[in-house]
């Protein structure tokens, strides 16, 4: 499929991506995407109650010996305290019943009761009245009580997790992101409930933001390194063919004295290709447009062209009306329609729309069957969508159209691998590593056939192996910058070697300095090693880079949860442990 950057299914952890910006501790790589998920070691102990959910009051629901050890004493005979603790056990019999307008009494009961200097029982009297507002869906209730527990209590887990949810139902999702990251590193993210909500804070402001932003953005060229490798994922796109016999530079007809005799030097689309071979990428969607307003003899050829350089630069608005004009022209060739269903179905399913994407790619298949690109990515999205054996089915039409396609083969291997590995099935994986071997061995100049190996011997802890088949792939191609993140991640993961994988990364970013993925890894780690302003930082390069809406909102995610790891700082001191 014609996406940016390969994109791994959910991962059968469980833990959304955001925690990459939160978790510390032993570096695990989770598949194609190399993501890494810093866990913890400690915070091993039962978790019993914080699984639970927080909706009962604190303290025994019926009356309780008091301070001084008297049983039932007259309430004249009673101190402050006690008098405090038995309109709270009150409060609570009556939140049991479900009679909260009672309960909220007891509760103001015990709060104005109880003495100033008892700071930890105010706090919890504050936070049971907050939890019968709670009840009665009183929002700015809740938060003013559980603000009182906070202030009282500022480590108080019960108190800051009601008032995230609280603020998350008034809309204030940044003071929830705040609270709830506090609850998550208070409980060493021991608890699904308030890691679930985090989860669902961090993508509602992640969605809007990128939303915003994306709508707003400067159109951003790709490097020259991406596009190439973009345009030889497909094997049957014309438009990203060398110039023909007949297609000659402007300076090659200049010099045979037919410049003016002869109709293509006036061709925008022609040299939009010649741009092209020069990596002169800029010119191209202008020259493209010349094309298409003057009714050239190459108006398709142009209007594909430019919708692909419209998507690369992430303009998928401008891209999708040529993309239509080319499926729908009667005389439009074949290849040029199948290539065209072929980039509208990969811009349907970045945009999450994956029912529009396999209709395009079916169609694809129906009009060309004999295409072979129609199946490699169609094979890579049936994997972004978890359906592996039809993944599989469709790499195997497309090799064999083109028994040559090195890429179609190894995507097959890791597609068998992915499968064998979630699957717990040891036979079937060592089937799938053998399958990597025998790729690499016919196909010894596919870089991709040692990367995607290389993640799958990381996989099964191989790195030393790992780490040679990263090395062909440098060796094959010096200029891949995603091919250092990779290998700067294995050495975190192998040896924690810090010093080495932060320098292998930083090479990717002055090999391109246009690599996204390289400034959210960079990230990511920084994070790590608590240095939260350079890690904000290079999320906001990564999110200039983002080449659609869905990857910007996944990065504005990352970064929201840095931005609320300094607030909680600020407030309450609270830090993760760092590398």
């Amino acid at each position: 499929m014609a996406a940016s950057k390969p994109v791994e299914p959910q991962s059968g952890s469980g833990l959304p991506r955001w925690q990459l910006a939160l978790l510390v501790g032993t570096p695990i790589v989770l598949g194609v995407g190399a993501v890494y998920l810093w866990n913890r070691s400690r915070g091993k102990e039962k978790q019993g109650k914080r699984n639970g959910e927080r909706k009962t009051p604190e303290g025994s629901a019926s009356p309780v010996q008091g301070q001084h050890g008297a049983t039932n004493p007259e309430l004249e005979n009673m101190s402050p305290l006690d008098r405090a603790q038995s309109a709270k056990n009150k409060g609570n019999k009556y939140f049991k019943a479900g009679k909260y307008e009672q309960a909220i009494q007891c509760y103001t009961d015990a709060i104005s009761l109880c003495p100033k200097e008892q700071k930890g029982d105010l706090s919890t009297f504050y936070q049971n009245r907050a939890a019968a507002y709670e009840q009665l869906l009183k929002w700015t209730e809740v938060i003013q009580d559980c603000s009182q527990a906070v202030e009282l209590n500022p480590c108080y887990v019960k108190a800051l997790f009601r008032r995230a949810k609280a603020l998350e139902k008034l809309g204030n999702k940044k003071e929830c992101l705040e609270d709830v990251t506090a609850v998550c590193i208070l409980e060493v993210f021991q608890n699904q409930q308030s890691m679930l909500l985090a989860d669902k804070v961090l993508k509602q402001l992640g969605k809007e933001k990128a939303k915003e932003k994306y709508k707003n953005r400067e159109p951003l060229m790709p490097s020259p390194q991406f596009i190439k490798s973009y345009f030889s994922s497909f094997t049957d796109d014309i438009i990203s063919q060398p110039l023909q016999k007949g297609e000659k530079k402007d300076e090659d007809k200049d010099k045979e004295g037919e410049a003016s005799e002869n109709f293509l030097i006036h061709s925008g689309y022609l040299k939009a290709k010649q741009y092209m071979e020069e990596e002169n990428y800029d010119k191209i969607i202008s020259e493209c447009t010349k094309e298409i307003e003057s009714g050239g003899r190459y108006t398709a050829e142009a209007l594909l062209l430019r919708a692909t350089f419209y998507l690369l630069i992430g303009n998928a608005t401008a891209a999708q009306p040529d993309l239509d004009r080319v499926i729908n022209m009667d005389d439009a060739s074949v290849k040029l329609r199948a290539n065209a269903l072929i980039k509208r179905g990969s811009m349907y399913m970045q945009q999450q729309q994956p029912q529009l994407s396999t209709q395009d790619f079916n169609i694809a298949a129906e009009i060309d069957p004999r295409n072979a690109d129609v199946y490699h990515h169609r094979g890579q999205l049936k994997i972004l969508l978890d359906q592996v054996e039809e993944a599989v089915g469709d790499f195997d039409e497309c090799i064999k159209l083109r028994p040559d396609s090195a890429l179609a083969q190894a995507q097959k291997c890791f597609a068998l691998y992915r499968q064998a590995y979630t699957g717990n099935n040891p036979s079937q994986v060592q089937k799938a590593m053998d399958g990597f071997e025998d790729v690499i061995r016919r196909f010894p100049k596919c870089a991709e056939g040692y990367a995607l190996y290389a993640q799958a011997l990381t996989d099964q802890q191989q790195f030393g192996k790992a780490d040679e088949m990263y090395d062909k792939c440098i060796e094959l191609e010096p200029d891949n910058a995603t091919t250092y993140v990779h290998k700067g991640l294995l050495q975190l993961q192998w040896k924690q070697d810090l010093e080495m994988g932060l320098e292998l990364i930083s090479k990717a970013i002055e090999i391109d300095n246009k690599c996204d993925f390289a400034y959210e890894t960079m990230g990511t780690i920084e994070v790590q090693r608590g240095n939260l302003d350079k890690a904000i930082d290079m999320f906001n390069k990564a999110i200039n880079l983002a080449k659609s809406e869905m990857e910007m909102a996944h990065l504005y995610s990352l970064c929201d949860a840095a931005y609320a790891q300094t607030e909680v700082a600020k407030k309450y001191g609270l830090k993760p442990p760092t590398l």
